[in-house]
């Protein structure tokens, strides 16, 4: 039976490991800067290279199980929490705490609800439909993203979940250092700044792919 604390730990972990796993992602979805053609036999190879790979496999499988964990531990987390505080006290961290911090949890929802829906139109589609070849002969995921950003919804369902993973990676990595015990506090500052940063960058890059394939391409 994992303690309060064990779960804790465990939420971290995964969650950081989910933070550094989204870089990767990051750099590899820049080839769709590219020029169309360029990009499409760039992408489409990675893509398939991805798929291939044994050890880029065993890699997404701690993806998955990775995901997983984090949502069912912040969700305990989150219930032992609400359990462990008495109901006749009233809040009043709104003081001393930012709203993105109070809000963790319906941050985290919108963030795994976005998730279901790309993993829904593009990792499903890709290992389980049918896709057209591109000149080299390999499934073309770069056609399928192109037409995906063309709709003017999807973009903005993408850029506001950008939004929200922003404000919760500003917040969780801030208290993963803290809970991981790699925090001091001569240096609080320069975490909450690099934390910042970081999550800025990868949400902005993230958040330009479909802008850009929406107005270059329409």
């Amino acid at each position: 039976m994992l303690t309060t604390l064990s779960r804790k730990m465990l939420l971290c972990l995964t969650g950081l490991f989910l933070a550094f796993f989204l870089l990767i992602h990051l750099l590899g979805n820049l080839q769709l800067f590219l020029p169309a053609e360029e990009a499409r036999l760039q992408f489409n190879w990675y893509s398939q290279f991805l798929s291939g790979n044994t050890f880029i496999k065993l890699v997404s499988y701690i993806l998955y199980l990775s995901i997983i964990v984090h949502v069912i531990d912040a969700l305990l987390v989150t219930i032992k929490n609400k359990k462990a505080t008495a109901p006749y006290k009233k809040d009043s961290r709104g003081r001393a705490s930012k709203w993105y911090s109070r809000n963790m949890g319906v941050l985290g929802t919108l963030v795994l609800i976005f998730l279901v829906i790309h993993f829904q139109n593009f990792w499903y589609v890709y290992k389980f439909g049918t896709l057209p070849l591109d000149s080299a002969g390999k499934k073309d995921l770069y056609q399928l993203v192109v037409t995906t950003f063309q709709e003017w919804w999807y973009v903005i369902i993408y850029v506001l979940s950008m939004v929200a993973l922003c404000y919760h990676l500003i917040h969780g990595l801030h208290s993963a250092l803290r809970t991981l015990g790699v925090f001091h506090p001569k240096y609080v500052r320069w975490f909450k700044i690099i934390g910042g940063v970081y999550a800025v960058l990868i949400c902005t890059g993230f958040a330009l792919m479909p802008i850009y394939i929406y107005f270059t391409t329409n």
